[in-house]
């Protein structure tokens, strides 16, 4: 139920297709996310990556039929990041109401109620289940083991200071999802992969994270920003840098071929040069570095699937 008028949230995108929805609609469409895509992205590019990875390391190409898994993991993805978004608010409301730039949730401002949010959690869960039960049986054990990840996230910045670790964890999990739909395993190149992305989160989350650290230091919420912020840029470098690695690792352990180093160095550099642009002190810049992973994250993907092919 809409108790109020619906209301625009601070990183949303200018303009996006949810300001042009119907006004009911509005406030559920925005605490899944809708406004702010780049999550849908950071949470099936994973799946895309650990899908590719599987076929680097059989000696098989890419086939038609991956790309139908490609749209079922983006449907999934799509529906329980709205899914996750949501519980995170329902947990977090009266965290988000003390923040300037979550205030404007809809649970946060009263444009929806808790019961509705509840109601659209199970809707979004029920299609996540729908693409799930497409998968073998091996992938789907292990997706629904993310869900204690996803439970426990909401909690993790009230206890320890690396929140941004536990999203890695919980972020990525689609890495292993999609190695094993084709693999049907789980060996060293997909877990040196999904280290690789659990880095790669927790850099690019701890940049998302600058945004708020004054207004988590009033609340008293934790976070590697708050955590790291002396030497922030030290730090992000160590990420960044095991984030390559990482990667580097998982495509020479699942037998690519030995220029690969190069093919990944347009990925290697994106990360990197997101480090210079970053200022602690200046929260749209922050959030315009941490968008631009969508990017990062597609340059791997496009480099595995170019190596698959030679």
């Amino acid at each position: 139920m809409v108790t109020e008028s619906d209301r625009r949230v601070a990183d949303s995108l200018p303009k996006s297709w949810v300001d042009a929805a119907p006004v009911r609609f509005r406030p559920f469409l925005r605490l899944a996310r809708y406004d702010r895509p780049v999550g849908f992205w950071l949470l099936t590019i994973p799946c895309w990556t650990g899908l590719l990875l599987a076929r680097l390391g059989s000696g098989v190409p890419p086939q038609w039929s991956d790309l139908g898994l490609a749209v079922l993991f983006a449907i999934g993805a799509i529906a329980m990041r709205g899914a996750g978004c949501t519980y995170n608010d329902i947990v977090d409301r009266d965290l988000d109401r003390r923040v300037a730039r979550t205030a404007d949730r809809p649970l946060a401002a009263g444009t929806l109620s808790v019961r509705s949010a509840w109601l659209f959690l199970l809707a979004q869960c029920l299609i996540g289940f729908v693409v799930l039960m497409q998968l073998p049986p091996l992938a789907i054990w292990i997706a629904l083991g993310s869900l204690a990840l996803v439970a426990a996230y909401p909690f993790m910045k009230r206890i320890t200071w690396w929140p941004q670790a536990w999203l890695g964890l919980t972020f990525n999990w689609g890495v292993l999802v999609g190695y094993a739909t084709i693999a049907g395993q789980i060996d060293a190149a997909v877990l040196a992969l999904f280290a690789s992305s659990v880095f790669w989160t927790i850099g690019y989350d701890t940049i998302y994270a600058c945004q708020d650290m004054e207004d988590d230091a009033l609340v008293g919420v934790k976070s590697t920003a708050r955590a790291l912020q002396s030497n922030l840029h030290l730090w992000l470098w160590v990420f960044y840098a095991l984030t390559a690695l990482g990667a580097a690792l998982a495509g020479v352990l699942a037998g690519a071929p030995a220029w690969f180093a190069l093919a990944i160095l347009p990925f290697t550099f994106h990360l990197f040069d997101q480090i210079r642009k970053v200022d602690p002190d200046d929260g749209p810049a922050c959030l315009a570095v941490f968008k631009s992973n969508r990017t990062t994250g597609l340059l791997l993907a496009a480099s595995f699937l170019f190596c698959s092919f030679i």
